[in-house]
């Protein structure tokens, strides 16, 4: 029944007009559209996703009765007529009371804007969860990275070209990752608790323990930006 409504929902959204007028929009205020369902919040970019100018993104987050999804469309921008074509369309389960805050920057180093949004409520507060949606030039079309959200306080790593994530357990952990298809693929890993611990993932998939060094408690919270040789962040 929930998913019936937001299929229709999709829908009617599909079919509302979609003229190639530039735009930022961010709308963080409740509409109502039936009984059952409810718009959140909108977010609407066609300056800086993808190719610039020629793409346009739109993030709707409804309530479906107890539920809440985000319905990420991405536009094409057509020649004649001079109007937007949707090129794809995700929904997203995001259970989560924090607004969206959308992020638009170059995950991969292609020269293309990505996005990611708010879409999950971590265990610990300071573990920020997003999805993350990269920009395929091939495709021309955005792809969902299924595991981002394994992946808190993530950002792109230009030292090894590669995205990083920041973990807070009882220690944080800084994990290297790589995008593969539609999937983060780690390949390193660095550990602080009493313990410093490095890992590599090795081709057969197995943590292979770098080194081990005992950290004083002040040492727990940093963020690496390379685990061979081993760099923190400077801020």
């Amino acid at each position: 029944m929930k998913l019936n409504i937001l299929i229709i929902l999709i829908f009617i959204l599909s079919c509302t007009a979609s003229p190639t007028d530039n735009e930022i929009k961010h709308v963080s205020a409740a509409n109502t559209t039936n009984t059952n369902t409810e718009i959140i919040e909108t977010f609407v970019d066609s300056l800086n996703i993808g190719e610039k100018g020629k793409n346009k993104v739109e993030l709707i987050k409804h309530s479906v009765f107890d539920d809440t999804y985000v319905i990420v469309k991405f536009y094409r921008k057509a020649t004649v007529p001079n109007r937007w074509y949707n090129a794809n369309t995700y929904i997203v389960q995001c259970n989560v009371m924090q607004g969206l805050l959308p992020n638009i920057t170059d995950f991969n180093n292609d020269n293309f804007n990505d996005i990611t949004f708010i879409s999950a409520q971590a265990a610990r507060g300071a573990n920020e969860v997003r999805r993350l949606f990269i920009y395929d030039d091939y495709e021309r079309a955005l792809i969902s990275i299924v595991n981002s959200e394994d992946y808190p306080n993530m950002r792109y790593n230009k030292e090894l070209n590669c995205i990083d994530a920041f973990l807070f357990h009882g220690g944080t952990s800084t994990v290297f990752a790589r995008i593969k298809g539609d999937s983060l693929k780690e390949f390193a890993s660095v550990h602080n608790d009493s313990h410093r611990k490095v890992y590599e993932v090795d081709k057969f998939g197995k943590d292979k323990l770098l080194r081990r060094d005992k950290i004083k408690p002040e040492k727990v919270y940093i963020r690496y930006i390379n685990y061979k040789p081993l760099k923190a962040y400077k801020n």
